[in-house]
C-alpha cells in the first residue's frame, strides 16, 4: 500500500502515527509523512519520506507555551478548549489541506492515516467520495462523539442521566459548539467547501471511512449508538529504543515501589503542578524509588531540592521501565494512560487541561485508580492517593483486569488488517 501519514504537531497526536508507520514501513508499505519542519527527523526515523507543511500550518509546537504565550493564562474549560480547537486545529487547516494537495499529486496514496484533530481532510471528507483515497483517523484523544447523556467533552463528567448533564450541555452549545462551527465554516467557506452539518465532535468520528479508537472498550464510557466507523485496537505499542537506559537503572531492581511521574509532553511548563509536589510529598518515604520524567524538557527546569529517593530524566524508555512500576503518577495524557494500563499498573491523576479530564473521569469510573480531579493537588493529597491505590487491592486488581483486555488485541496487526480492508474496499468501488 501507498500510505499517507499526517498529524498536527503536538507529539502525543504525532507518536502513536509514528508507531503505527513504523509497523507498516517494516511490513513494505510505502509511506510519505506530512507535518512540520521540525519534525522531519522523527518522520524519517520510521522510515517515511518526509513533507512539510507549509504556511502557519508549519509551526514548531515542541515548546507549546513558547508558540502560544496566551495559553498560560487561559483557565481550563472552555475557554481553554475553545482555545485549542480554534487556534491549534481549525486555523491551520487551509494551508494542511493545500500540503495535502501537494504531496497527492505525486503520491497516489491509497490511504491516508491522520490523527483525529488533523482538520486538512475536511474538505476531502466534505466532498465526493470518489476523489479521494480512503481516510482513517486515529484516535489519540478520548472518544470526542456524543454520549448517550449528552455530557460534554472534556468536563471530566462520568455517566449519568441527559436530566443530569442538560444545562452543561445547553452551555457547551452556546459557548463553545455554535460558535467553533461557525469559526469552522467560515474557514470552509473561505475553501469553498460546503459547511458541516454536524458538530465537530461527531464529525471526527462519524466522517471518515475507519475511526481506530487506541484503547480497549472497557476504558470507554458506553455508547448505544456507537458509530460504525469505531474500531478499538488498543494501546498504541511502543517504540522502543526511543531514549536511553538511565546510569541509575539497577536501582529499579531494589526493592522499593516504584512510583513513575510525569506531566506528559504538552502541559509541562510548570513543574509545580504536579511533578513538584509529587516529590515534595513522597521526600520521606524510604521504601519507595519515585521516578520523574520530565517529557523532553531538561531536567534542570525541575526546581530543587531534589529528594534523595528521586531520580529525574529528560526522556526515558517505556518499554524498559513500565514493567517496573508500581504506580502512575500522571496529569492524564491519554497515550500514556493507556500504555501503563496495558501494563496492568494503577494510576493516581491530576490534571484537568486539554482532555485530561475526560481521560482521569475514565481511570475513576473504570476503577484503575484515583483521580485527584485538580491541576494543582497537594502533597497531602498525593502521598495518601499513592499510598492508597498499591495498599488497596481493588485498584492493583481492576488495573491487572484491563491490562489483559488490552494484551488481548495485536494493535499492530490489527491496524494493518483494517488498513488493508479499507484499501480493499476502497478499490472496489472504483
Amino acid at each position: 500500500m501507498k500510505i499517507l501519514i499526517s498529524s498536527v504537531p503536538l507529539m502525543g497526536h504525532l507518536n502513536p502515527l509514528l508507531s503505527i508507520g513504523r509497523t507498516l514501513v517494516e511490513q513494505g508499505h510505502e509511506l510519505v509523512g506530512l507535518s512540520a519542519t521540525v519534525l522531519r527527523d522523527r518522520i524519517e526515523r520510521m522510515g517515511a519520506t518526509f513533507a512539510p507543511f507549509e504556511g502557519v500550518a508549519d509551526v514548531d509546537l515542541r515548546d507549546f507555551a513558547a508558540a502560544f504565550p496566551d495559553f498560560t493564562s487561559i483557565p481550563p474549560g472552555l475557554p481553554m478548549t475553545r482555545f485549542y480547537f480554534e487556534r491549534v486545529f481549525a486555523d491551520p487547516m487551509p494551508d494542511q489541506y493545500k500540503s495535502l494537495q501537494r504531496v497527492l499529486k505525486n503520491f497516489s496514496a491509497d490511504v491516508i492515516l491522520t490523527d483525529n484533530l488533523f482538520l486538512g481532510v475536511l474538505p476531502m471528507l466534505l466532498g465526493p467520495r470518489a476523489s479521494r483515497p480512503a481516510i482513517v483517523y486515529c484516535g489519540t484523544t478520548c472518544l470526542l462523539c456524543h454520549r448517550d447523556d449528552n455530557a460534554p467533552c472534556n468536563m471530566g463528567l462520568p455517566p449519568a442521566s441527559k436530566q443530569d448533564y442538560e444545562a452543561i450541555a445547553a452551555e457547551v452549545d452556546q459557548m463553545f459548539l455554535e460558535p467553533f462551527g461557525r469559526h469552522l465554516n467560515g474557514l470552509l467557506a473561505s475553501m469553498e467547501v460546503e459547511p458541516m452539518s454536524m458538530n465537530i465532535l461527531d464529525a471526527v468520528v462519524k466522517l471518515p471511512d475507519v475511526h481506530l479508537q487506541l484503547t480497549v472498550p472497557e476504558f470507554e464510557f458506553p455508547r448505544s449508538d456507537l458509530p460504525a466507523s469505531v474500531q478499538f485496537v488498543g494501546a498504541i505499542p511502543i517504540v522502543s529504543g526511543q531514549a536511553p537506559i538511565p546510569s541509575w537503572a539497577h536501582e529499579l531492581d531494589g526493592p522499593r515501589k516504584i512510583v513513575l511521574v510525569t506531566q506528559g509532553t504538552l502541559s509541562n511548563h510548570d513543574f509545580g503542578q504536579l511533578v513538584m509536589p509529587t516529590l515534595a510529598a513522597l521526600a520521606d518515604q524510604p521504601d519507595l524509588l519515585v521516578v520523574v520524567t520530565a517529557g523532553g524538557r531538561s531536567i534542570e527546569a525541575i526546581p530543587g531540592p531534589i529528594p534523595s529517593n528521586a531520580r529525574l530524566a529528560s526522556y526515558l524508555p517505556f518499554e524498559w521501565l513500565l514493567p517496573k512500576v508500581d504506580v502512575f503518577v500522571t496529569n492524564g495524557g491519554y497515550g500514556s494512560v493507556n500504555q501503563a494500563l496495558s501494563f496492568g499498573i494503577p494510576l493516581v491523576t491530576a490534571g484537568m487541561t486539554e482532555d485530561k479530564a475526560d481521560v482521569n473521569a475514565r481511570v475513576e469510573w473504570s476503577g484503575v485508580g484515583i483521580d485527584l480531579k485538580t491541576n494543582n493537588p497537594t502533597p497531602d493529597a498525593l502521598r495518601d492517593a499513592i499510598r492508597r491505590v498499591p495498599g488497596e487491592p481493588r485498584y492493583r486488581a481492576r488495573a491487572s483486569a484491563l491490562g489483559k483486555q488490552y494484551r488481548q488485541i495485536d494493535t499492530r496487526g490489527e491496524i494493518v488488517k483494517i488498513l488493508e480492508r479499507v484499501r480493499s474496499h476502497e478499490a472496489a468501488s472504483l
